[in-house]
């Protein structure tokens, strides 16, 4: 599906299968599913200049929905607005059907959106158990059910011959693999990931990916934005190609890969998967 730069996709629905070698989202398409999260029509600027403009899309249960765009395509904005960092000028963001446009991100958290930076979000000093207990702490439920959803995201995401060891001294993918498990601590019903693929050797990669996708087996929905392409494209069942503030293009990597403005101004005529 493409949307020329002057007129903005609005949320279009996109799914499909792909026969890639490496993990690939295969999920049916979701059109019928109402969706967790409904952005409409962010605009915002900054020093008079516009940087994102009448930007919409949706998340659904259970999908991994991608944001991509060359660095100053507005992607960052339009995803820090979501998140609640920064205000947009004007447009929504509906969340489970509530308008969360000028929630602050705790607010947005206390309802279910959980939200991972780019930069490592771990305890650096403390060990992986201690991480995790700095989470479940947080946690209303009776300490038996913490250790044992404690010792359940342990065996889920493979920190247990890594319980003992400072965080400071994880791998990259170690640290995603912890941050994500204390993610899922406090039951998020959305998860934004800022760069998931950033720092992490390509072995690391593959695990985030199968990670990510295990992920909405919960019914949990996705979005992330990140510099890989192929990664991000091989990962989301949908994804959004931002230019100058606007989505130019939309779709499941099939249609990205061959959208004519998706390749002409951001993927390259030569690029391949």
């Amino acid at each position: 599906m493409t949307s020329g730069s002057d007129n903005p996709v609005h949320g279009g629905e996109a799914g499909g299968e792909t026969d890639s070698e490496t993990a690939v989202s295969t999920k049916e398409p979701a059109a019928e599913q109402e969706p967790l999260l409904r952005v409409e029509g962010l605009t915002k600027s900054y020093t008079g200049k516009l940087v994102v403009h009448g930007v919409s899309f949706s998340v659904e249960p259970g999908r991994i929905v991608g944001l991509l765009g060359k660095n100053g395509a507005g992607k960052t904005t339009t995803f820090r607005m979501t998140i609640g960092m920064v205000n947009p000028e004007e447009g929504q963001i509906f969340f489970m059907g509530r308008d969360v446009t000028r929630y602050p991100m705790y607010k947005r958290a206390r309802l279910g959106m959980g939200y991972l930076s780019q930069e490592p979000s771990v305890f650096r000093g403390l060990t992986v158990e201690q991480n995790l207990n700095a989470i479940l702490e947080l946690s209303p439920m009776p300490t038996a059910d913490r250790v044992r959803k404690r010792d359940e995201l342990v065996e889920e995401f493979g920190l247990g011959k890594l319980l003992n060891s400072k965080a400071a001294i994880l791998s990259g993918g170690e640290k995603r693999r912890l941050e994500i498990a204390r993610a899922l601590i406090m039951e998020p019903r959305l998860i934004l990931l800022d760069e998931p693929f950033s720092g992490v050797d390509p072995i690391a990669v593959s695990e985030i990916q199968q990670i990510i996708m295990k992920l909405t087996d919960r019914g949990i929905g996705i979005l992330l934005t990140d510099h890989n392409v192929r990664e991000t494209l091989n990962t989301t069942d949908r994804s959004y190609i931002i230019l100058d503030g606007r989505i130019i293009a939309h779709g499941n990597r099939e249609q990205i890969l061959s959208d004519p403005n998706a390749r002409k101004y951001y993927l390259g005529e030569r690029f391949k998967m």
